[in-house]
This record gives structure tokens, sequence and C-alpha cells, in this order.
């Protein structure tokens, strides 16, 4: 069994993959119509950290809760209300986007209270209910075994890892994240090349094309084929895109431990541009990340988030 704190996209669905893989899940979202909806597919809702944990203590076993959260400060407010609910053997595994430093400094914390601290950086997006997350572990070895069920219930085959002591799992996820802007961006300057070349240009049959044995076929490439099989333009789409974090760490972590990382830190430099114009290469980004994270696509006309 094992406790979810945090039931929005990513949380959510999450619970959904451990319930069809036959695991019991006790969850808590102070939305309650979230936490009902999700009772309704065979969830045991929460009202409070209190009713998660004491649901957690009904099979007699050590409690594992696992927090979807937003990195920050709500992380560190949900371990302050829920660490002096826990005892030796149980766990607290934090599958956000935390800055590894921060999961470094939390895990002493927790592990001054004899329980097992668990850094679990979760890339998958909004697709991870249907084929899996990978899941990049960092934390004690005997508290990943004990979960391991659970990893490998929510990862497709070979898709989690234990990569090393506490903080080495956000650590890898916050270098994956970089990675993954550069990869866009990438994606993004190529794709406006051919729009804005000599050729009139078929986008999508050449984003399908690519997808057919080329060396940058990918995942990405497929999303973006799907998308430019749906709004050839990106019509209603402006090229404002946000950044979440992950990208600013690992360009800081660059500098920190002396690492020639142009193309990292150029993308992200390109995220922060792309709010003082709308160039098609950040259309194509805006809309890929949606496609793979969900993440909110900025109308034509609006000048900013809000």
């Amino acid at each position: 069994m094992i406790g979810m704190v945090g039931l929005g996209r990513m949380g959510a669905n999450m619970v959904r993959r451990l319930l069809k893989g036959g695991h019991r899940v006790v969850g808590y979202d102070p939305n309650a119509g979230v936490r009902q909806g999700l009772e309704r597919e065979g969830m045991k809702g929460a009202e409070d950290f209190e009713s998660l944990v004491k649901g957690l203590r009904e099979t007699g076993g050590p409690a594992h809760v696992w927090l979807m959260i937003p990195s920050g400060p709500p992380v560190d407010a949900a371990i302050e209300r829920i660490l002096p609910l826990l005892r030796q053997g149980d766990t607290l595994i934090d599958g956000g986007n935390s800055r590894y430093t921060d999961t470094i400094r939390r895990a002493k914390k927790v592990s001054d209270s004899h329980v097992a601290y668990v850094d679990c950086g979760t890339s998958g997006g909004i697709w991870g209910l249907e084929v899996g997350y990978c899941l990049m572990v960092g934390g004690p070895e005997d508290a990943f075994a004990a979960l391991e069920p659970v990893f490998r219930t929510l990862a497709p085959t070979d898709g989690y890892r234990h990569v090393g002591p506490s903080g080495s799992g956000h650590f890898v996820k916050m270098v994956h994240n970089g990675i993954e802007y550069a990869l866009l961006q990438a994606y993004g300057e190529g794709f406006d090349l051919l729009k804005n070349g000599p050729y009139d240009l078929d986008l999508h049959a050449i984003s399908f094309l690519w997808n057919q044995g080329s060396v940058v076929r990918s995942w990405l490439l497929e999303l973006l084929e799907r998308t430019l099989g749906e709004n050839p333009s990106l019509e209603g789409i402006r090229g404002y895109v946000e950044d979440s974090g992950e990208g600013r760490w690992t360009a800081e972590a660059a500098i920190e431990y002396g690492v020639f990382a142009p193309s990292l830190t150029f993308a992200l430099m390109e995220r922060f541009a792309s709010r003082q114009g709308d160039l098609f290469s950040n259309k194509v980004i805006a809309a890929l990340r949606n496609e793979f994270g969900g993440h909110r696509i900025l109308g034509e006309g609006k000048t900013s988030p809000n």
C-alpha cells in the first residue's frame, strides 16, 4: 500500500496506473472533487495527512508516502506536517522536480527522524498512464528495494533505476530536463528554417518522413508530427515558452562544476527571448510541451500567462 499526496495531472494518473497494477492507494489532495473522482476508481481517499497515514497503517506495515506536489516551499511545508506522523521504517518519496540541493538538505532532516527519504525524478508527463514513467531514484538502497514493486508498476520495462545516494535522482532528472530544453530548441529552429526557407514544404510530411529511420527520429518528433497533422501552421499558438526551473538549475550546475554546456544554456536563454517576440520555432516548442506534458499554450494576442 502507498499513499499519494498531490492528485494533479501527474499524481492522479500515477494513482490510476498503480490501481491497475493491483496496488492499494490512499490519496490526499485539498481538492475534494479530485479525491472523490479517484475514489470512484478504487482509491481510498483521505481528508488530511492524519487520515492518510492512518489509512496506510491499517495493513500493519510501514507507511510509504509519495509527494507529487510543486517543488520548493510546498515540499518543505508538506514534510513539516507529515513527518511527525511517521515512524522508523516509514518512507517519504519526493517524486516532483525538486532541486537536488534541497533534496540533500531534506534527506538529512527526515533521516534524523529515522524515516527514509527517497528522491524520484519522474519523467513521462501526461502520457505516463499509458506508456509508463521513467523513474530516476536516489536515496538509501534498502528503501529503494522496499519500494521496487511500486516503481516496477509505474515504469515501463527497464524504465526505473536506483542511480545513487540522496539527491542523485533529482540531479539526474534536472540534467534530463536541461537536455530536453536543447532538443526542443533544435527541433524548433530546424522547422523554422524549413518553413521560411526557399521551398513550400509540407512540414507534417517531413516530420513523418524523419520518423522513418532517420537519425533525428524521436518521441518528441512523433509528437510534433501529430501536432502538425492536426494544425499544420500551428495557428492559434503563440511562441511564448515558459520554463519551470530545471533548465535554470542545470545551467547553474554547469557553471558550478565548470562543465561546458552552451546548448543547454542557450536553449534556456531562448525561452526568455520567446517572451519578447513570436518566432515559429517557439510555437513548435510550445506545442510540443503541451503534447508531452500538458503544459498550457498561450493563445495568440496574449502578452503574458495571465
